[in-house]
């Protein structure tokens, strides 16, 4: 206890500029100020603060302590704020935005359960491809499958997400199946379009990400329709297991050229940068990282 007091003092007198200033926030004598900094002086065998009547001034030792015990501090004040939220309940509302194609399987089917645990939430879900301002529209939280590059985020990450190139066991039979990323250009590759171009299907090859345009005759800009289309034997797809996890595991499509996957955006909640998140957004967020982390869910969760 006694160490944890000098540190806080020493902290409180550097913030304030001075052992008076620091005494009566605390109500104490600045002699007890005093005698609390000799005592951490004498522990750590350092000068921390060069003081005079007139002001203080941090050491070179004591400007690098500082920025520790500061540190510490706050993330003591963290832990005490999170044990005292686990014993409140959490209430109000949440805007959550997801991807349209994610968010029908994987996100809207476990808010009931979410909201049974938590009866004084009460959630808007939002369903769409287009990259939400999380600040300008007053979202809550939102789920992304990408790199994040927007500092002015937090990104809780919630899972692992791969993309594969799958098609049904009748296209292969009738096709073959490609060995090498060579052999793409011998398949009908069925392809996503965004603002009338084609994204291109991203491998490892020589341990150098790959980028290539594959060609087939059926384009779409929606990708449950890709995912359909696969089904149906029309042609190779690239597609996010959790998208075709289920379908992988029930026979109905077949991955190949794993050899070549390349990692994925990994799944991510994002949401304003904040000291003290509140509770609705914390429980939530946790909720969907135990839901993804389940032994097999991705595999067998069935596409909706």
């Amino acid at each position: 206890m006694d160490h944890f007091r000098q540190i806080s003092t020493f902290v409180e007198v550097v913030a304030r500029g001075s052992l008076s200033a620091a005494a009566r926030a605390e109500g104490i004598a600045p002699a007890m100020i005093g005698r609390r900094l000799d005592a951490l002086e004498s522990r750590l065998g350092v000068k921390l603060l060069q003081r005079t009547t007139r002001k203080l001034a941090l050491t070179d030792e004591g400007a690098a302590f500082l920025e520790d015990c500061q540190r510490i501090l706050a993330e003591l004040e963290e832990a005490e704020s999170a044990v005292s939220e686990r014993s409140a309940r959490a209430s109000g509302h949440l805007l959550v935005s997801a991807p349209a194609g994610f968010g029908r399987q994987h996100v809207a089917p476990l808010l009931p359960s979410f909201l049974a645990e938590h009866r004084e939430v009460s959630v808007n879900l939002n369903l769409s491809d287009r990259l939400v301002d999380v600040v300008g529209e007053g979202v809550d939280v939102a789920i992304r499958i990408a790199s994040l590059e927007d500092s002015n985020l937090v990104g809780v990450k919630l899972a692992d997400n791969h993309r594969v190139v799958v098609a049904a066991p009748a296209y292969l039979k009738r096709h073959g199946t490609p060995q090498t990323l060579e052999d793409l250009a011998r398949h009908n590759c069925l392809a996503i379009s965004s603002a009338g171009s084609q994204r291109g299907w991203t491998f490892r090859e020589h341990g150098k990400a790959v980028t290539l345009k594959v060609g087939g005759n059926m384009v779409c800009n929606d990708g449950t329709v890709l995912h359909a289309w696969a089904l149906e034997g029309r042609g190779l797809a690239w597609r996010s297991m959790w998208e075709v996890g289920a379908d992988i595991e029930a026979g109905r499509l077949l991955p190949v050229l794993e050899q070549y996957a390349a990692p994925g955006n990994d799944i991510h909640a994002v949401f304003a940068q904040r000291r003290h998140l509140p509770l609705r957004i914390r429980v939530f967020v946790d909720f969907l990282r135990r839901a993804y982390s389940q032994p097999d869910y991705w595999r067998n969760k069935s596409a909706i």
